[in-house]
C-alpha cells in the first residue's frame, strides 16, 4: 500500500531518535535546531508475533512481515505557516501523509534546550495545531473563493458547499482541528479534494526519560489532561533507552535489556503497529514452503481486493479463495485439521477480508 504515516513535532523533541529506532533509513540527529533541511522516509516492518506462530506449524524458507511507510518531518516551529525553519515545505510534506505520529518532549535535559525555553508538552501541541490550523484555513478560504464565483452563476451545490465550508473555517479560528468538525456525509465532498492538515488522524507519543519508560511522570499526565476529550491515542515512549536498544543486533542481550527495564517489548513495536492500524491497515497471510507472508490491505476490501495486493493477475483472474482463520489453524495445527473441522472456507467476490487470515487464491488469467 502506498499509504504513509507523518511523523512530526517541535523540533529536539527527539523524533528523529524514535523514527530511527523504527526504520533501517537511519536520519542524522543533533541537539540543534532547524538541523535537517528534508523529509525522510522509511519502509519499516510491522512487528507480528503470529508469523512466527505460523512457522512453527508449516517450516519455511523466510517470514516476510507487512511493512509501513513512515516520513520523518523535519522539526516544526512557531511561524511555520510563513516559512520558519523552511516550514512551508515541510507543512506540504506533512499534507501528502495519510495519517500522523505527533511526538511530545516529555523529558528534561540540560544539554538539550528547548526552542521555547521550557518543557511544555501541551504548549507543543497547541503550537503545532495552530500552524496546522492556519494553514487550512487558507486551504478553505481559497475553496469559498471559487465556490461563491459559482454561486453567483446559480449553483445550489456551491452554495451548500459555500454554508459548509464557513462553518469550518470558523471552526478552524477558533483553535480547533477539522477532524472534531462535525459535517454529514454528504457534505464531506466539498472538503475532499483539501487534504487538510489537521483532518488527518493523528496518535500522540509522549517522549519521557530511562526512568519514567514505565508509569510515564508529571509531563504524561499533563498530556493525557490536555487530550482527555479527543479520541486519540497517547504512547509513552522513552526515545533513548529505545535507541540503544535498537542498537543491540544480539536478540539474547535485547532481551536481557527490555527485561532489565521491565518491559515486554520495545515501545516502536506497539507504535508501529498503532500507525499501522491508524492508517486502517490490516494484514492477511499466505502460508508455504517457501515463504510466510503477511500482505497489507486496507481494512473492509474484499477476497479479488486482496488478491490484487499479491499481483494484478490474481484480482484480474480471481476465482475463489480458500480461507481459514488464524486461530483455528493454530489452535488445530495443520490445515488438514481445519478441513476435518469444518472451518476450511471456500469464499467468492464478496467475501470481505478479516485481519489474520490465511488465504489461498484460485485464479484463471
Amino acid at each position: 500500500m502506498s499509504l504513509q504515516c507523518g511523523i512530526l513535532g517541535i523540533t529536539n523533541v527527539g523524533k528523529s531518535t524514535i523514527f530511527n529506532c523504527m526504520s533501517n533509513t537511519k536520519v542524522e540527529t543533533t541537539n540543534f535546531a532547524f538541523s535537517s533541511n528534508k523529509s525522510n522516509i522509511g519502509i519499516i516492518n510491522v512487528p507480528d508475533n503470529r508469523l512466527l506462530e505460523l512457522e512453527k506449524l508449516q517450516p519455511t524458507e523466510k517470514l516476510i512481515p507487512a511493512t509501513v511507510e513512515i516520513v520523518d518531518i523535519p522539526g516544526l516551529t512557531k511561524g511555520a505557516n510563513q516559512g520558519e525553519g523552511v516550514g512551508n515545505k515541510f507543512l506540504g510534506d506533512i499534507r501528502n501523509t495519510d495519517a500522523l505520529i505527533h511526538v511530545l518532549r516529555c523529558f528534561d535535559d540540560e544539554n538539550l534546550p528547548h526552542v521555547d525555553g521550557s518543557v511544555d508538552p501541551v504548549r507543543d501541541i497547541e503550537t503545532i495545531d495552530f500552524e496546522l490550523q492556519v494553514k487550512d484555513v487558507d486551504s478553505v478560504s481559497k475553496k469559498i473563493e471559487r465556490y461563491q464565483k459559482l454561486v453567483k452563476i446559480g449553483d445550489k451545490d456551491a452554495k451548500q458547499g459555500v454554508e459548509v465550508l464557513i462553518g469550518l473555517k470558523e471552526h478552524l479560528e477558533s483553535m480547533q482541528n477539522a477532524r472534531d468538525y462535525e459535517i454529514s456525509d454528504a457534505d464531506k465532498k466539498h472538503l475532499d479534494d483539501l487534504f487538510l492538515l489537521t483532518s488527518k488522524p493523528i496518535i500522540y507519543v509522549c517522549n519521557v526519560d530511562d526512568a519514567s519508560a514505565i508509569n510515564g511522570n508529571a509531563y504524561v499526565e499533563k498530556v493525557k489532561q490536555a487530550l482527555k476529550d479527543q479520541n486519540t491515542e497517547i504512547l509513552v515512549i522513552a526515545g533513548k533507552l529505545e535507541a540503544e536498544i535498537s542498537d543491540l543486533e544480539d536478540e539474547t542481550d535485547r532481551k536481557e535489556f527490555l527485561d532489565d527495564a521491565g518491559l515486554v517489548e520495545p515501545g516502536v513495536n506497539k507504535l508501529i503497529r498503532s500507525a499501522y492500524s491508524l492508517l486502517n491497515l490490516m494484514s492477511f497471510f499466505t502460508v508455504g514452503p517457501k515463504e510466510i507472508r503477511a500482505w497489507t490491505i486496507k481494512k473492509g476490501m474484499t477476497a479479488p481486493q486482496a488478491a490484487g495486493a499479491i499481483h494484478s493477475d490474481l484480482e484480474r483472474g480471481f476465482i475463489r479463495a480458500e480461507v481459514m482463520k488464524y486461530n483455528d489453524f493454530i489452535e488445530l495445527g495443520s490445515e488438514a485439521k481445519v478441513k476435518d473441522a469444518g472451518k476450511f472456507h471456500v469464499e467468492g467476490k464478496n467475501y470481505v477480508v478479516e485481519d489474520g487470515n490465511i488465504m489461498h487464491i484460485r485464479f484463471n488469467v
